[in-house]
């Protein structure tokens, strides 16, 4: 006996340890498979397969077959319980024993019928031993509001975990690597199903996307691995990006079921406390498809004492509650012409995630001409799709009836036939469970749309992304929207329905099409031939910011971008066109008119007088484009601006200077400027002159408080201007002059003067042969553009550009001199009054001539500046004669010439005479 007592040590150790409750709570997932059962239910002579039943009724015939295989070695008691309350236990003939492994059971199954006043079912799958029946009934009544619970949360279980099922079994259709279908259809099923997926997804790469909407199945759902409760679950982590919280609403109801489950771990804890030496009660969760009634368990059945019962709820004992059915959105009209269409509904997920609804139909109000047509559920598309070429589904008869089935409940509302743009109204109905029901009625179109066109207020601009409206008499037949370019090549466009009837809203590219004629291409659904909107693209338009217009003035100035679009502009009835840039800048405007212009001057024609327009008017300007656009822009008249004009000037002359400027308007930078000026009003003590060049690189302003501006009385002004002090040595240039006011208002600019730079030219040396050039010497001869021996320039010497040397070559001058263009005003013929030098032969040259003795040679200007000197014999003890010109002395002595010079020291320092 000794030798067997450890074997029976160990034995009595397993038998303690089967004999431990299993800990149901610590294995919350539903992922094993239960027993199959097969069930269905008559009503008032219909059968429908448990899958379609919501919900049931007293007086129901509840038809119950054991799916077991033939080699199931325990045998099984299923016993059907009728609860009617919490507080209330069932009598004992609602506790109904069906043996399973009865062959008459097996091959028929057994019918029980609903009793008044239950309100819930439970069955029970319990392994047969002594007493069981007894035990299970004596636990129902000793605590019924346990199984009450239990019932009520294994169903709402049930319908939560198949809401979760179907989003992911429809993502499983979506190609995983195209991120804008998984976005759209899990937009789609979530709606339908009232779920939210998590929308950290699709934050993730592409190819981890699919995988993320995907991974959370019931493991992850129902239980985190850690005896969490379902409810925790599903409000927690991932689970809860999934998982919506929804309204609360009656049990079997259509609506949307509450993430309330937490009950059916809770249930676990519950039953886990509650058995006996027999037996272990444990949750099931029934996934019905047709007939069969799938279970799910989340421990595995102990057939050791305590041995496990199976718990399985059946739909509750109550009314019938529709699903609350409405239009995804109210005003969205859907296309029966479309080859697959969806109608967008949502508000009951149990719709898409069981089969409660079917025989589910459109009934088209259009009178009668249109036959009902059978929908079926999708939430894969996000709605009701229309399944004309599909048979309906069939209610199951009993054999014992051939009654007809109940039509739908009719709809209250019936359009009349539909206009020519098809618009008409279809209502859903169908069976939800037994009872008929009336769905929501939408909005349809049967033909495609017609009369397609531009919005009127929609531009089209070239070069930039364009947004627009096209309208229709119908769009919801739309397919797609085609760009057709000059190239021959089409575009697709992105477009939706706009928020207002009959308006779709289409996104274009225009940015490599040029300004044109362009064609959009409208396909449609139902029609072969698609329609054309013909259009037109323009530049980027004009953007006007403000309008400057001063009383008594002529022209105004508009400000803003791409100005060289503006045709014209007309205020009051006054027409103002751009004004080009005169050469003399006398205007003001110095902006150039591009398509980057910010500035536009536009002006009245010649001929018009002042305009009568009042200082504080206020008008509208309405500018019109070159391609037909008007653009509006508010504008107030502005005080005049001030005017003067220009009375009298005087250079003051330097007396040693050779040069004599021909053009009275230039003034040597070296010299000052004497000036007086008249203004059309008085004149303000505080207001100035501005004088500047056109590009104002040049700028000075004569103030009275600088003593360079004097008032001689209330509308006359003396101004001085000292240009080497004002700008320097580098200034030239034509200068102009405008009156500015104290506020900064400033009037037209008056030409004033052109300040030139003068070179110092210090003689002329010409060689005794007439038939050789002069030399001219000097200073800053780079200032000299070129000189010549007449007024008319026939035969100039041009000074080049970079020139550096001080001589030049020119043509022997007249006794009165020679002229010279300078570089700061080429225009104008200056004289030049300097002494020519004659350089006489050597001695030795002049004794081999035979002549007799002469005065000492005097060299006379000659009567014309044409006329070239003439060498006359000298005189003895002969005065120099007397020039022709006092002001031009030219004169040179035989005693007082100066040594003879080179007339030109380097090659290239003094540029040929032209030929």
């Amino acid at each position: 006996m000794a030798k067997f007592r450890p074997f029976s040590t160990l034995g009595a150790f397993v038998a303690l340890l089967l004999a431990c409750p299993i800990l149901s709570a610590q294995a919350a997932r539903f992922d094993l498979t239960g027993p199959k059962l097969e069930i269905h239910v008559t009503r008032d002579g219909k059968t429908l397969p448990i899958a379609s039943v919501p919900n049931l009724q007293a007086g129901d015939k509840i038809w119950l077959h054991p799916d077991l295989p033939t080699t199931q070695s325990v045998h099984y008691l299923l016993v059907v319980c009728f609860l009617r309350g919490t507080t209330n236990p069932p009598p004992d003939d609602w506790f109904i024993k069906i043996q399973t492994w009865n062959q008459k059971v097996r091959e028929e199954g057994v019918s029980v019928y609903v009793p008044d006043e239950a309100q819930q079912v439970v069955l029970f799958l319990a392994p047969e031993t002594g007493g069981d029946f007894t035990t299970l009934r004596s636990a129902v009544r000793g605590r019924p509001g346990i199984f009450v619970r239990a019932s009520q949360d294994l169903a709402e279980a049930g319908f939560e975990q198949a809401r979760i099922e179907k989003y992911l079994a429809d993502m499983r259709l979506v190609p995983p690597s195209d991120p804008k279908a998984l976005l759209e259809h899990s937009n789609l099923i979530a709606r339908t199903l009232n779920l939210k997926p998590n929308e950290d997804c699709f934050n993730r790469p592409v190819d981890q996307q699919y995988t993320c909407l995907t991974q959370s199945g019931n493991q992850t759902l129902l239980n985190d691995g850690h005896g969490e409760t379902v409810v925790s679950s599903l409000t927690n982590g991932d689970a809860s990006n999934l998982i919506n919280q929804a309204s609360y609403t009656g049990l079997g109801g259509g609506g949307a079921y509450s993430a309330y489950v937490g009950a059916v771990v809770d249930l676990v804890h519950i039953m886990g406390n509650l058995h006996t030496a027999q037996y272990q009660y444990i949750p099931a969760i029934a996934f019905p498809e047709g007939e069969s009634l799938n279970l799910r368990l989340n421990t595995p059945p102990s057939f050791h004492n305590p041995k496990s019962v199976i718990v399985i709820g059946l739909p509750a004992v109550q009314a019938s509650v529709p699903p609350p059915l409405r239009p995804a959105d109210p005003k969205h009209v859907t296309c029966l012409v479309q080859p697959s269409v969806a109608l967008p509904v949502e508000g009951a997920p149990l719709v898409f995630s069981t089969s409660f609804a079917h025989n589910l139909v459109l009934h088209v109000n259009d009178g009668g001409a249109t036959k009902d047509i059978p929908l079926v559920p999708d939430a894969y598309r996000g709605g009701l799709t229309l399944a004309p070429d599909t048979g309906e589904r069939k209610l199951l008869t009993t054999a014992t009836t051939d009654a007809p089935q109940p039509a739908p409940v009719s709809p209250t509302k019936v359009s009349a036939k539909p206009d020519a743009s098809g618009k008409v109204t279809g209502t859903i109905t169908g069976y939800w469970g037994f009872d008929p029901f009336t769905g929501p009625t939408m909005q349809l179109q049967t033909v495609p749309g017609k009369g397609w066109k531009l919005a009127a207020d929609d531009v089209l601009i070239a070069g930039r992304e364009n947004n627009l409206s096209l309208s229709s008499s119908g769009t919801a037949c739309v397919q797609s929207i085609t760009l057709d370019t000059s190239a021959g090549k089409q575009d697709k466009t992105d477009w939706k329905e706009a928020d207002k009837p009959n308006l779709i809203d289409v996104k274009v590219s225009l940015k490599s099409v040029d300004p044109g004629a362009l064609h959009l291409t409208v396909h449609q659904y139902g029609e072969p031939k698609p329609d054309i909107v013909s259009t037109e693209t323009f530049s980027e338009p004009a953007t006007l910011s403000s309008l400057k217009f001063y009383a008594g003035d002529t022209s105004a100035v508009l400000n803003g971008t791409n100005l060289n679009q503006v045709a014209h502009l007309d205020m009051k009835g006054l027409i103002f066109t751009p004004a080009p840039l005169p050469s003399s800048n006398t205007d003001g405007f110095t902006e150039p008119q591009t398509s980057g212009t910010t500035s536009l001057r536009l002006a009245l024609p010649a001929n018009t007088g002042t305009p009568k327009l009042k200082e504080g008017e206020k008008l509208t300007a309405h500018v019109t484009l070159k391609d037909g656009r008007t653009l509006t822009l508010p504008v107030e008249v502005a005080p005049g601006r001030p005017s003067v004009t220009l009375i009298n000037k005087r250079i003051a002359q330097s007396a040693d200077n050779s040069i004599h400027l021909a053009d009275t308007d230039d003034l040597p930078v070296t010299q000052q400027l004497t000036f007086s000026l008249k203004s059309e009003g008085s004149f303000p003590r505080t207001g100035e002159i501005e004088i500047a060049n056109a590009d104002n690189s040049l700028h000075t302003t004569l103030s009275v408080a600088a003593g360079t501006l004097i008032m001689q009385n209330h509308h006359t002004l003396v101004g001085m201007l000292d240009p080497l002090k004002a700008f320097g040595t580098s200034a030239f240039g034509p200068l102009r002059l405008r009156a500015v006011d104290p506020n900064g208002t400033a009037g037209d600019w008056i030409p004033l003067i052109t300040l030139v730079r003068l070179p110092a030219l210090d003689d002329v040396h010409c060689p005794s042969d007439s038939a050789q050039p002069c030399t001219v010497t000097g200073s800053s001869l780079y200032l000299v553009d070129s000189i010549a021996t007449d007024a008319g320039f026939t035969n100039p010497t041009d000074v080049p550009e970079g020139f550096i040397g001080t001589t030049l070559s020119l043509p022997r001058p007249s006794k009165s001199g020679f002229y010279l263009k300078l570089r700061d005003d080429p225009t104008a013929a200056n004289i030049v009054t300097i002494p020519v030098s004659i350089q006489r032969p050597p001695q030795s040259q002049r004794a081999q001539k035979v002549a007799p003795p002469v005065k000492p040679e005097t060299t006379t200007p000659a009567a014309t500046p044409d006329e070239t000197p003439a060498e006359t014999p000298p005189t003895k003890d002969a005065s120099p004669a007397a020039p022709a010109d006092p002001g031009h002395p030219v004169a040179c002595t035989q005693g007082t010439c100066p040594p003879p010079e080179q007339p030109a020291a380097q090659p290239g320092s003094s540029p040929p005479a032209k030929s």
